[in-house]
Formats: C-alpha cells, sequence, structure tokens
C-alpha cells in the first residue's frame, strides 16, 4: 500500500507557518508517574505562553483515551501505540506552527525515544515530573492507586507495571523540592530560547 502514497507538495510549508506566528513550534513532553503533577504544570506553562501570545495546544489523557484512542487498553503494547499516535499527532501540530504540550505517564524509554525520532530531536523538549511513588500515592488525585491496591486496576504504573525514569531529560522538576511556581519559571525559561525563528 505505501508504494502507491505519493507526497504533497503542499503550498504552505511548516516554515511559513511558523513565521506567520512569529515563534518557532515544537513539543514539550511531561512525563512522570499518575498523580505527579504533570497536567498541572503543563496547564500552566500553556497559560503562561498563550498569555504572552504563543499558538498553543494540550495534549493528555482527557482528550487522546476518550477519542483517537479509545480503542486501546493499558497493557504494554497499546501503551506503545497510544504514545505512537500521540507522537504522530504532535508531529501534525508542530507542522501547523503550533507548541504542543503533551502530559503522559509514558512509562517507556523506547516509547519516549520513539517521540524524539517521530517529530525530531530539534523539536523535542522531555520534561521529567519526578515525584516519588510514595507522594503520588498519598495525593491519590483520581483514586486510582486505591483500586490498584485492591486489585481493580491492572498495569498500575509503579504498582503492578514499571515506571522507566528519563536518563537525561531536558529538565526535571522534583515537586517535592520545589514549588509551582518555580517549576514553570524553569520550564518557560527553558523554551524561550526555543521559540526564537531561525532561518531553516
Amino acid at each position: 500500500m505505501s508504494k502507491h502514497i505519493i507526497a504533497h507538495d503542499y503550498q504552505v510549508s511548516r516554515k511559513d507557518r511558523r513565521a506567520s506566528n512569529h515563534h518557532n513550534s515544537f513539543l514539550i513532553w511531561f512525563t512522570g508517574l499518575s498523580g505527579s503533577g504533570k497536567s498541572t504544570i503543563a496547564n500552566l506553562v500553556e497559560k503562561a505562553l498563550f498569555e504572552s501570545g504563543i499558538k498553543t495546544y494540550s495534549l493528555d489523557g482527557d482528550n487522546i483515551r476518550k477519542g483517537i484512542n479509545s480503542d486501546l487498553s493499558f497493557a504494554p503494547e497499546d501503551r506503545t501505540e497510544n504514545i505512537r499516535r500521540i507522537a504522530e499527532v504532535s508531529n501534525l501540530m508542530i507542522d501547523a506552527g503550533l507548541v504542543v504540550l503533551a502530559a503522559f505517564v509514558s512509562p517507556y524509554k523506547k516509547d519516549r525515544e520513539n517521540i524524539r525520532t517521530i517529530v525530531k530531536d530539534v523539536n523535542f523538549v522531555e520534561v521529567y515530573i519526578n515525584t516519588s511513588i510514595e507522594e503520588c500515592e498519598r495525593r491519590d488525585v483520581k483514586g486510582l492507586y486505591k483500586k490498584a491496591r485492591a486489585g481493580e486496576i491492572k498495569n498500575m504504573t509503579g504498582i503492578s507495571a514499571p515506571y522507566e525514569a528519563p536518563e537525561r531529560p531536558d529538565i526535571e522538576i522534583k515537586t517535592e523540592n520545589e514549588s509551582i511556581e518555580d517549576s514553570v519559571k524553569r520550564i518557560i525559561d527553558f523554551v524561550t530560547p526555543k521559540l526564537q525563528l531561525n532561518n531553516e
């Protein structure tokens, strides 16, 4: 089938869209355990970027698992496919000129490396929200850990499924040691230079 797919020569390019938006486009990927604070921090980073005139879009379980990936479970192979699809959607949004913020547990190193391959390394910022399993379980915002401990949820990352922490994330946020405000500022400070247009 793929041999019959011929790429179309579009008249409006990624570079054109970036120029129109007056900023670069890329993916900020937030990884960490459930309850670590990924979505909270990602939403505040997006708010800060949006208020400064940056065109953004956030992806998380609420708008992905209920739609494009509603057919997937939490088994290891489906987790991998979940992340692959999100990476491909992110790549389209980068092409559209947006700064994409994605908050997903994404527990496997190989899957996160695949994201980097799909969107290209230059367009990928990995943010590791490093919160201990003990703290995540204490917060248990969605009641998932309690259900996992009771055997009601299978393949719960940190309980019955592994989490492979990033070895060299672009940014590591330790939520038990720094405030949300400081965390957001560190991320904004890191990505601000990447927003500048280049001559690619």
